[in-house]
């Protein structure tokens, strides 16, 4: 992935988030809240996840010291089916942090060794920040519920909290033509 997609893809994302925030509209309210919870999320975010990391797993090498990657895929997909079953508690908060790592992965990776571009931080840091959140989403999945809840207990907050998503996608947006 170039740089410049890499800038522009999360740019465009957070842009739409913070429109979808600053409309303030019920729909978008009660669709985040019922996040965490909710079994469509789950299939989505927890699935998807899991089909990712399952296809990184089957398609590694010898190089990253994995002799059998068909037993290892085997076994995590064992895992996922079991997650899914056993604890689906907040099962899509889980799987909203392990995209966020695997996405993660490849921007950092479009922006390494980039020295030659400093705007690139502007992409670089908040990721890291994103990452940080991630793991510790991962273990504590139940804080993404009390973040919404305290989120839409007043409307400004999320108009807030939109207009500065939409402020920053715009600007990642149009830092990614600059490179």
């Amino acid at each position: 992935m170039s740089l410049f997609l890499a800038t522009l893809l999360p740019g465009l994302f957070l842009a739409v988030l913070g429109g979808l925030l600053v409309s303030n509209q019920s729909v978008v309210t009660s669709s985040l809240q019922a996040l965490p919870r909710s079994a469509t999320a789950t299939l989505f975010l927890f699935g998807g996840a899991a089909l990712w990391f399952l296809w990184i797993v089957w398609h590694s090498s010898m190089a990253d010291n994995f002799e059998h990657p068909v037993l290892l895929t085997v076994a995590f997909a064992v895992v996922a089916g079991l997650a899914f079953k056993c604890v689906p508690d907040f099962l899509a908060v889980r799987g909203l942090c392990v995209l966020v790592l695997l996405v993660g992965w490849y921007l950092r990776a479009a922006a390494y060794m980039e020295y030659d571009k400093p705007l690139r931080l502007l992409l670089v840091i908040p990721l890291y920040l994103l990452i940080a959140a991630a793991l510790w989403l991962g273990v504590q999945p139940y804080r993404l519920r009390d973040f919404f809840s305290w989120l839409f207990l007043r409307s400004g907050r999320a108009r807030t909290l939109g207009a500065g998503l939409l402020g920053y996608g715009l600007l990642l947006a149009g830092v990614a033509f600059t490179y």
